[in-house]
């Protein structure tokens, strides 16, 4: 829209412009001044599907109590806010469809994506259209490289980081073994940062072990890593993955401890027996059965909406959408430039953590490690 005016605009075409320019980030009218649009974009279907849900229902919950409570305060105006969720199949050119579509219905930011690669195939895109945009769950590095784009979520190199120092300092278990999905983004990611941090630090991996994506049968690798002298198993992979391998493991006589990357969230749900599951840690912001009051407050609401209990994913959706209330409110603007200037300004107290932001996209907060104990997630005491 120009500036400058050389007739004089009718009363009618006045209004509508100031409509439209309450749209936020200038690309399509959303059809109501009082209306935030935000773009949800995730796995529904395929085997990833999970994760995407999981966000969804995370979002919902967050966007229906804002809504109750009065909505959001954004300089002299409240909006309420909605969410159109859109399937990607966690496929890169799907993903591309369905942002478009978005884009063609006025969204004013969008959250997603859900995973890596569809992420990573859309982020010029979305870069291009200057767009405000958080990922929930997108680990890869670069999937904050542009100025628009934020990440509720560790990265991949912290959680690689982080399970190394696990392992090998914690643990004190020097000689390891690696299986990860050399087709994925986010495996290959947690993995080559975990490998590089333990010979660092003075581990050794003593296998080092790929699969590709889709795979059901591990006995292969399995069988490679059992002929070592490793002494513990990192998955760096998503939960179907991971209760495939440690069941076969199991069936082939292998007692080593496994750990893993935030992607074993939901493990125990795929997992024909618990028991092949128990002791292992993996990475996680969140787990249901934590005793702090607004997570016990979260999981109940999530039951009663969708009759299910949250998993990260789940709050992971929830703490973005709050991120985006907390930068409406201090930018007091729906602009997209004032929304990612706004972002580094704000704090906010989510289930994943207390949260901050960098100016190049990434989350300042802690990590947690989550414990399978007899059939159940719980709190690891490292101390």
């Amino acid at each position: 829209m120009k500036k400058t005016m050389k007739r004089v605009l009718s009363l009618g075409l006045i209004s509508a412009m100031a409509v439209g320019a309450l749209a936020g980030c200038g690309k399509k009218d959303t059809g109501s001044s009082s209306e935030f649009l935000i773009g949800g974009l995730g796995p529904l279907t395929g085997p990833a599907a999970s994760y995407g849900v999981s966000v969804k229902q995370g979002a919902e919950v967050a966007i229906d109590e804002i809504n109750k409570a009065g909505g959001v305060k954004v300089g002299d105006s409240t909006l309420t806010l909605k969410l159109d969720f859109a399937d990607d199949e966690a496929s890169g050119d799907t993903a591309m469809s369905a942002y478009n579509s978005l884009m063609d219905k006025g969204i004013n930011a969008l959250l997603g994506t859900v995973t890596s690669g569809a992420g990573l195939a859309i982020s010029e895109q979305t870069n291009a259209d200057k767009i405000f945009q958080i990922t929930p769950s997108g680990s890869a590095k670069d999937l904050t490289a542009y100025d628009n784009a934020f990440r509720l979520c560790f990265t991949d190199p912290v959680q690689g980081v982080t399970m190394a120092h696990y392992a090998v300092e914690d643990l004190g278990l020097k000689k390891i073994a690696v299986i990860y999905n050399n087709a994925d983004e986010y495996s290959t990611g947690v993995m080559q940062a975990f490998v590089d941090e333990v010979k660092k630090i003075g581990g050794e991996i003593v296998a080092s072990e790929a699969f590709v994506t889709d795979a059901v049968d591990f006995n292969t690798q399995l069988t490679t890593i059992k002929g070592t002298d490793a002494q513990i198993i990192f998955v760096p992979a998503y939960y179907q993955d991971a209760a495939y391998i440690t069941t076969q493991a199991a069936e082939l006589g292998m007692t080593l401890p496994f750990i893993g990357s935030d992607g074993w969230d939901g493990v125990l749900s795929k997992a024909v027996d618990p028991k092949v599951l128990e002791g292992a840690v993996f990475l996680s912001p969140f787990f249901a059965t934590d005793s702090d009051p607004a997570i016990q407050k979260f999981t109940e609401n999530y039951k009663k909406a969708y009759n299910s209990v949250p998993d990260q994913f789940a709050a992971d959706g929830y703490d973005t959408v709050y991120v985006m209330k907390a930068a409406l409110e201090k930018a007091g603007s729906t602009k997209s430039d004032d929304l990612i200037k706004a972002m580094t300004e704000i704090e906010v107290k989510g289930l994943t953590g207390d949260v901050t932001f960098n100016a190049d996209g990434e989350p300042n907060k802690g990590v947690k490690f989550v414990k399978i104990v007899n059939g159940e997630y719980t709190a690891l005491d490292k101390q």
